[in-house]
């Protein structure tokens, strides 16, 4: 395991670097004046996500040059042998950020060993954040986070982003079925969901399916050092798997049991 007095280093610097991006991004956001674009993959980019990338990556690459910094708009940067690999998404919820949606942030993961041991995520236009490392306890604006206590799928608070590989997976209805069995369904998406599993402010989060690395990696500590759990749609702890629900541990099992496989 590694030592909390590193890990804490690591922290300081990952706020740090999330105090640069938020700086950028929300420039950004205001001033409403950027361009967009479409990717490879037909998914909206804007300067404003490169520029916030290139921001948290010189910063990392200054002051941890024995590191990689793997991002969406760059890729990875740094040593590709690196025990230590930061992974970056600069704008979580770019289609928001375009909107002018405040429902975005800059999530930023230290991955030791293939394991994420460090999240960051800021959502400066909500005026939030959270984050923690696997040697301490989860924070949202400072104060210590902890999931709930509902153990019945009955009385569970959902959020569900249910897009076309979903549906495509489910003809026999089970997403319906377990909405149906739930006592309140909202669709928050993207980091906020699962943000709000690890405060406890509601239970259970299914993500859509099509997700990658860094739409992962920065949300597994804070929510699994909340008192959370986090999986694939078939039960695995992956954070390269292409989707994620998270919950509050007790009602796990039995939300992995209504999702089609």
């Amino acid at each position: 395991m590694l030592d909390k007095a590193l890990l804490d280093g690591e922290l300081s610097l990952a706020l740090r670097v999330a105090d640069a991006a938020d700086a950028v991004s929300l420039a950004g956001f205001n001033s409403r004046s950027f361009s967009v674009m479409r990717k490879a993959d037909k998914s909206e980019v804007t300067e404003i996500d490169r520029a916030t990338e290139t921001a948290i990556t010189d910063i990392l690459r200054a002051v941890r040059p024995e590191h990689s910094v793997y991002g969406e708009e760059h890729g990875i940067v740094g040593p590709a042998d690196a025990k230590f690999q930061w992974v970056i998404d600069p704008i979580d919820g770019t289609s928001n950020f375009v909107r002018g949606v405040p429902v975005w942030a800059s999530l930023i993961a230290l991955v030791y060993d293939n394991v994420p041991v460090l999240g960051v995520v800021s959502a400066p236009a909500m005026g939030m954040r959270w984050w923690a490392h696997v040697a301490s306890d989860a924070f949202f604006n400072g104060a210590q986070l902890r999931v709930s206590e509902i153990a019945e799928l009955r009385n569970a608070s959902l959020s569900i982003t249910v897009n076309k590989y979903w549906h495509d997976l489910d003809p026999d209805g089970m997403l319906e079925n377990l909405q149906r069995s739930v006592s309140r369904v909202r669709g928050y998406g993207d980091f906020w969901q699962h943000m709000l599993v690890a405060q406890g402010a509601i239970d259970i989060a299914i993500d859509s399916i099509g997700l990658a690395p860094y739409d992962i990696a920065a949300l597994v500590p804070i929510v699994q050092q909340a008192g959370g759990q986090c999986s694939d749609r078939l039960g695995e702890t992956n954070w390269r798997a292409n989707s994620l629900v998270t919950s509050n541990s007790l009602l796990h099992a039995t939300t992995l049991a209504h999702l089609p496989k």
